[in-house]
């Protein structure tokens, strides 16, 4: 068996030309992933989530999109799903493509090296010029957004990204908080309730769905925490709430979905990476629980929002 390393004592121009050509030996791309190699190899033996190029002597080699791979690969397993059912999700999403040089290329490459210097001056600077030009749609969806996917990946197993995580995630929830709070000042009548169903104590996406929808001339309330299951339609009952908005980029226990959302009686819109990863189970829930409504991403809430006449 190939211990993945070159011979020194036997020429392999496969494996030099491969290298020039910028392709990393498995070593290497487990310092930049930090996923072992014993890993490495057995989601490819096991599970064909990564299929590396081996040269006529057999070393494994790893094309940059593939090391883009297996950070998408972390990013689902971050959500709590299991190894074996990353394949289909993995292979059902767009494919990469390096953005094209424009300008909203420039304003994230600018904010991530905000990010990486942990500077909230030019942080919030860079993002109150964008503010100022675009509405809030158009900055979701050609910066924001981009944006956190890119982090993402930015953050897997990688030494002191943790410490960016942190810091953006507070950054942005101030920065998000402060605009909603200004955005239902403006405004009154019964808001749309946005809830964080996940475990993760920050869910950047639920914000982002908190701007669209206060953003439309309608108030909202955020909460950042679940509701158990039966306080829900207590919330909805006491805010006299339009619409619900539960959000999770995390697996989720569809089975206590039912018992979650029995006796609300306001238009429900599930949203996040969770539909996704639960497509089957939950394509059978919308028939079974009326009102109930899927989204993948704020963009896509706030438009099913919008078509049921919400906002």
């Amino acid at each position: 068996m190939s211990d993945d390393r070159p011979m020194t004592n036997i020429p392999d121009n496969d494996y030099s030309q491969a290298l020039a050509e910028g392709w990393r030996p498995i070593r290497e791309v487990a310092r930049i992933t930090g996923v072992n190699a014993v890993t490495l190899r057995a989601w490819e033996r096991r599970y064909g989530l990564i299929v590396p190029h081996r040269t006529a002597k057999g070393h494994r080699l790893f094309s940059p999109d593939q090391i883009l791979r297996i950070k998408h690969i972390l990013t689902w397993l971050n959500r709590g799903v299991s190894v074996s059912q990353v394949k289909p999700l993995l292979d059902s999403a767009p494919a990469f493509h390096e953005p094209a040089d424009n300008d909203w290329q420039a304003w994230r490459q600018a904010l991530t090296r905000a990010i990486s210097e942990l500077s909230e001056r030019k942080l919030d600077d860079n993002v109150n010029q964008v503010m100022s030009l675009y509405p809030a749609r158009t900055l979701c969806k050609q910066l924001l957004i981009p944006l956190i996917r890119e982090l993402e990946q930015r953050w897997q197993g990688q030494f002191g990204t943790q410490l960016e995580r942190a810091f953006f995630n507070s950054w942005l929830r101030s920065k998000l908080g402060a605009r909603v709070y200004h955005n239902n000042r403006s405004v009154s009548g019964a808001p749309v309730l946005l809830i964080n169903q996940s475990s993760q104590p920050f869910e950047a996406a639920l914000w982002l769905t908190a701007l669209l929808v206060s953003s439309s001339h309608c108030p909202v309330e955020v909460f950042d925490t679940p509701v158990p299951a039966g306080e829900l339609g207590l919330a909805v009952e006491r805010l006299k709430a339009r619409a619900v908005v539960l959000y999770s980029s995390q697996a989720l226990n569809t089975q206590l979905l039912p018992k979650l959302l029995a006796g609300i009686n306001c238009p429900i819109v599930l949203a996040g990476t969770c539909v996704r990863i639960h497509s089957t189970e939950l394509a059978i829930t919308t028939t079974e629980i009326a009102g109930l409504t899927l989204a993948n991403d704020p963009l896509e809430a706030h438009q099913q929002l919008d078509q049921l006449g919400l906002i």
